[in-house]
């Protein structure tokens, strides 16, 4: 397991021979919440519709360190009203030393984002009780499955030749949640 450091860092952690992850800092890069309809929208009765959007973005910042921001925007509508749009921008600098370029690859698209989308959850759920509305748990995200599918995407898009094999860590979702 890590052991946290003196700065507040998770010490490295062995993954495989010789690799290993750290997380050097976590931070939020960016926050937003709105309530266009208030306070008109607390008085509209129907089924709250739900729309999140996920994204991921890597910056590659020196041989071994890695920014990862996971974006999350969940719209609620409400009689085709937007009661409220939350968006965060929850974000880390990660250490990965040792791992073959797929190795990277995957950790910054499965261990990354798992990392971050608890604190992503933590702060879109205060921001819509604090914007006076019902609590709002997000449920858990499987990233290893969401990444497994990014590859499969990319595979296709090679067979038909519409990609140029670069790797895009980019994930959108959409639906009722």
């Amino acid at each position: 397991m890590s052991e946290e450091t003196s700065n507040g860092a998770l010490a490295p952690t062995d993954v495989q021979g010789g690799a290993s992850f750290s997380v050097e800092k976590l931070y939020v890069k960016d926050v937003s919440f709105e309530a266009p309809n208030a306070p008109q929208v607390f008085n509209e009765q129907g089924q709250p519709e739900l729309q999140m959007n996920l994204n991921q973005r890597v910056q590659r910042l020196n041989d071994n360190a890695f920014e990862v921001v996971l974006g999350v925007t969940l719209t609620c509508t409400v009689n085709g009203k937007t009661a409220y749009l939350a968006e965060v921008q929850q974000a880390g600098v990660f250490g990965l030393t040792g791992f073959e370029d797929a190795g990277v690859d995957a950790m910054l698209g499965t261990q990354c984002p798992a990392v971050l989308y608890p604190y992503v959850r933590q702060t879109i759920g205060d921001l819509i009780q604090a914007g006076g509305f019902p609590q709002f748990v997000m449920q858990p995200i499987n990233f290893d499955a969401l990444y497994a599918e990014g590859l499969r995407q990319r595979a296709v898009q090679q067979e038909a030749g519409g990609s140029d094999g670069e790797l895009a860590a980019g994930t959108e979702t959409a639906g009722n949640a």
